[in-house]
Parts: C-alpha cells; structure tokens; sequence
C-alpha cells in the first residue's frame, strides 16, 4: 500500500511562525529542565564520590576514625527529609495490598515524590501557557492540540531512555534501575495523557464545526489520522495494562503485551508524523534509536557471556523452603562485584522472558569439560570458566515452573540450557565505612553474602575501612541456612573474621526452641523477628567511623530498617541503602 503525504493544504490553514516557535521553544525547555535536574544528580554523585575516596584512603590505617562519625547537621537534614523519607511517616517499600490478588505497587520517596510532581505540573503548565482559552474557542482548540502533541513526543525520548538496562545514567548518576523505572513509568503516563488530550481536541474541534459523523469520517478517510489514532489507542491500553494490578496479577503477559503495544504506537506515530510532514519525526527517530541501542546491547551481552567456548552450563538444585540454587557456568570469566545481578533466559520457558536475580555467589574454576588437557599458560587461561550462583525462592510463573522441573528430577537436580543477560548493579561500595550492618530477609541474604565475603577479604588484606560488619538474617525456619551454607563455611574459615564478623540470625517461625542454637559467640540464632530499632540503636552507640545501614528484603522490613536510620541521623553519620526491585 502506497501512502501519499498530506498537504500542508490539507491539515488546515498554515501554522503561524510564532507559535511554531513558541512550542519548539517550550520543547527545549522541557529538555533543558530535565538536563538540569540531571545535572544537580551529577555534582551530588561527585560529591558523594569524592568523600568516599578521601574517607576510603583516610580510614585505611585508622583503627578509631573517629572524625568520620560526626554527622554533618545539614546533610544529616537533607537525607532525614529528602533522600531517605517516605512520602508520609513510614511506608514506602511495603506493598499496597487491596486484596490478596490486586496489589497496588509501592510508594516512592519524598524527593521522587517532588520531582514527579514537579515534572507532571511543569507539562501542564507547558499545555496550557499561551492558549487563548478566552478568545475562539477553535483556534484555542487548534493551538491546544498541536502543543500537546508536541510535548507527547519529545517526552518520548526520556521515556525510552529510562526504560533501558544499559541506561548510561545508571552509572554516571548512580541511580538505580528500580528508581529510573518508577520514572519511566509516570513519564509514560503523561505522555499518554498528552497524546489522549491531542486527540480528544482534534476530535472536539472538528465536532463542533462539521458534527460528530462528519469528523469521525474524517478520521477514517485520512491516512495520517488514522495512524495518529491508531497511536493513541495504544498508548491508552499500555496505561491500561501497565497499571500496577495489572502487572503483578499478569506479568508474563504485561510484558510481552507491552512490547508489542509500544512497537504499535510507534508505528502508528511514525506514519502520523511522517505523512503529515511534521518536524517532531526527528524527535521520535531519537526516542526508537535509544530503544534500538539498549536491545542491540542486550543481545550483545548475551552473545558473549553465553555463545563459544563450549557455551553456558547450568544446574538447578531444589534448597529446603522451596528455594533453588542456579548455578551457571559462562562461556567467558565475569568479573564478579558485589551487589551485582543479571537477568536470566530459559529457552525451554521462552526466549522473550527474562528475570532480574541477585548474584549470590561467584568462583572461578577451570573447565573440565575441555576437549584436551590444559598444558600451557594459554591452554590453563582459556579453561577458565566462571560460576555464578543465584538463590530463588519458588513464587509464581516461571520459579514455580523451574521449581516442578526441578524437584521431579533425580536427586532433584536438575541440567537446563539458561542465557546470563549482565552483569547490571553493583552501584554502592561499602569500602569507605568503618561499621556495616547488613539487613536481608528471606532470599534478600543473596545480595548480601558478597558483600560480606568483599568486606572480611577487604579486612584481612587491610584494603577496607570497615572494622565492624554485622549480618542480620531473618528467616523462618532454619532448614533455609542450607541456602547459603556452603558459601557462609567458607567465609567463616577467612583469616581473621572473628574480629570483624558478627552473625545474628532470627527465625520468625520456630518449630520448637530445639532448633535454636548459637554456633559461637560470632554466630547468634535467636526466635521471633528482630527488633531494628533496638539492634541499630545498639551499633550507633558503639560504632567506628561512618555507619553504612543496607537492606535487601521484603518491603515491611526495608521500611523498619529505613525508619531506624532515619532516627539516629542527627546522632552519628549514617547512610541507608536499599536494594528493591518494584516490578
């Protein structure tokens, strides 16, 4: 089929230059807000930078750091009221359950909270700025449809840009994933917003003046509105299907359903801009060129971490609680950092699906599934595998499918082809602290563990500040040590852990007081859940230099972590970090 561009004849009347430049010009200030903002992340991350490198080299040989427990009073406010505070007095990681099968999502934090209303009423500001809605109400009609078209489009850019894994402002602002994807999706919500009121006064304006048969036959009869609607429609059911309810109740579905609804709009938006000779194609040209660089290096990834070298090897073992244990071996050595995950493909369940998981574990070893023993240097080098290790605990979808196939194995054990897609993460470094609490619930420890075995290397080899690090691990019963068994044995046989290490273990449902046993006086069990306050309170009152405080676990006990740590910053300097991921 062959499309005919629409003359500028045929859309109306031509645009006045004024206008024309005013819309270009509140486009780029829009850009430029946004520049801005990212501009503020940066100085605050090199800031941040700057004082972990000097405290880092400062520390090393200080066995007190006393200087660095001293909280700054205004920094101690900004991150008490901003960074760290939830919106109202304590939930924000806890999930808003309407009932057991409609969950709302999450809450974000003041300071996103700020900006996202920033941003949302900035736009609607921008829609409406220079309207003359007390004048003719067609020409205000036209003016209004032609600005929120515009501010749709550009706001596409930022919307595909912070939709990507390998968003390049992960690192350089040091922003998480989790973070960038709550921007992602409000951004996607205003631009459907603007796209829905774009179209809504077309359909109005031409309503008024021809009827309502004559302008949906319009429509129909033009090929640049049929695409333009085609578009918006889109976009109306990705909000629909995006909405948190949705997405947890379905999310297989979401995400296959949203690709193929996002490349809908996109088309439709393509011919709608290209046909009707518009200037914002090039805008949208950006936005797919973004979406295209963050595919093209996905694919990459997984070709090299998984293709050669006699390809990827996976084992999958069922753990006691209904847990498994991924190992894979990769084709080329990963350079392991704590904190790191990766996405992982099951070609059996799917090449399209994907899921994020915390590396637990990472070893090097040598492959002894190579063809020909290794002699030389050379043949000793590119023997080396690496392994990487994850703990997942059974849910729905695809964990409760690996899981059957698991436990219906021999030994339930079980040989699987599986892609690595990464490695992404490792944002935080716990180096430059003198104290380290560890806070995992649940599968949250495998986040956890290579934290812990960086830091009692890092002690011993006298390359960290930490002189204190505390694991505090709730779990419910304590058949789920086995998870991390083999890994915690070889961390407590590190030299000189005793001095640094503490283990304390809380099992929320006990069978019976039989199973509680401390090990040693470094490695405590005891019954129920932990009371934070009281085991943060309790380290700020002995604590060695800056205090990191990081959780990774379900969102109840984030909140409690995060509110402990917010009491006591106006006492001693404390930072918090959470690792989430809000799908």
């Amino acid at each position: 089929m062959a499309f005919q561009h629409v003359p500028r004849a045929a859309q109306g009347p031509p645009p006045d230059p004024a206008i024309e430049i005013e819309n270009h010009n509140l486009s780029l200030y829009l850009m430029t807000i946004c520049g801005g903002v990212g501009a503020v992340l940066l100085i605050w991350h090199l800031y941040s930078q700057f004082i972990t490198q000097v405290r880092t080299v400062v520390c090393l040989n200080n066995e007190k750091q006393q200087f660095f427990a001293y909280p700054n009073s205004k920094l101690s406010w900004v991150k008490r009221n901003l960074l760290y505070a939830p919106i109202f007095r304590k939930r924000h990681n806890r999930e808003l359950q309407m009932s057991s099968a409609i969950n709302m999502g999450t809450l974000p934090t003041r300071l996103e909270f700020v900006l996202l209303i920033g941003y949302f009423a900035t736009n609607v500001a921008f829609c409406l700025i220079g309207i003359p809605f007390t004048e003719q109400l067609g020409t205000a009609a036209s003016r209004f449809r032609n600005r929120t078209g515009i501010l749709s489009v550009i706001n596409m850019i930022p919307l595909f840009l912070l939709a990507g894994r390998n968003n390049p402002f992960i690192p350089l602002l040091n922003i998480s994933f989790d973070q960038f994807n709550l921007l992602h999706r409000w951004l996607g919500r205003i631009v459907v917003l603007e796209a829905l009121a774009h179209t809504v006064a077309h359909m109005w304006k031409n309503t008024a003046a021809k009827g309502s048969a004559a302008a949906w036959a319009g429509v129909w009869a033009a090929p640049f509105l049929l695409y333009g609607f085609i578009a918006t429609l889109a976009f109306v059911i990705i909000a629909i299907q995006a909405s948190s309810a949705f997405r947890h109740a379905f999310y297989e579905t979401f995400k296959v359903l949203h690709i193929a609804l996002a490349i809908a709009s996109i088309v439709g938006l393509w011919y709608h801009l290209d046909l009707a000779q518009l200037p914002q194609l090039s805008w949208l040209i950006a936005a797919i060129a973004l979406w295209a660089f963050d595919r093209a290096m996905r694919l990459i990834s997984v070709a090299y971490r998984n293709f050669g070298k006699g390809g990827t090897r996976t084992v999958i073992e069922t753990l006691p609680g209904n847990a498994l244990r991924i190992s894979v071996t990769v084709a080329r050595p990963w350079t392991f950092r704590s904190g790191q995950h990766a996405y992982l493909y099951f070609p059996s369940l799917g090449y399209w699906q994907s899921h994020p998981f915390s590396v637990a574990w990472a070893a090097e070893a040598v492959d002894t599934g190579a063809e020909k023993l290794a002699m030389t240097r050379q043949d000793v080098l590119s023997a080396k595998k690496s392994t990487i290790s994850f703990i997942v605990r059974e849910r729905t979808g695809i964990t409760n499918t690996l899981y059957k196939k698991a436990i219906s194995s021999p030994g339930g054990r079980l040989e699987t082809k599986c892609f690595v897609e990464g490695p992404y993460g490792a944002m935080h470094s716990l180096q430059s602290y003198g104290t380290v609490m560890l806070f995992a619930g649940g599968v949250g420890i495998s986040h956890q563990v290579p934290y812990v075995r960086e830091l009692v290397a890092g002690f011993a080899n006298g390359t960290v500040a930490t002189r204190k690090l505390v694991l505090v691990w709730t779990i419910q019963s304590p058949e789920h040590l086995e998870w991390i068994r083999p890994w915690m044995t070889e961390i407590l046989a590190m030299e000189r852990r005793r001095e640094i290490l503490r283990v304390m273990l809380f099992v929320s449902r006990p069978r019976s007081t039989k199973e509680i046993h401390s090990p040693s006086a470094t490695v405590q069990m005891f019954p129920g859940r932990p009371n934070i306050e009281t085991l943060v309170g309790i380290e700020t009152e002995s604590q060695v230099g800056a205090m990191a405080v990081t959780v990774c676990g379900p969102g109840t006990l984030s909140d409690e972590v995060r509110r402990a740590v917010r009491n006591r910053m106006d006492n001693t300097s404390i930072d918090f970090i959470e690792e989430a991921f809000t799908w």
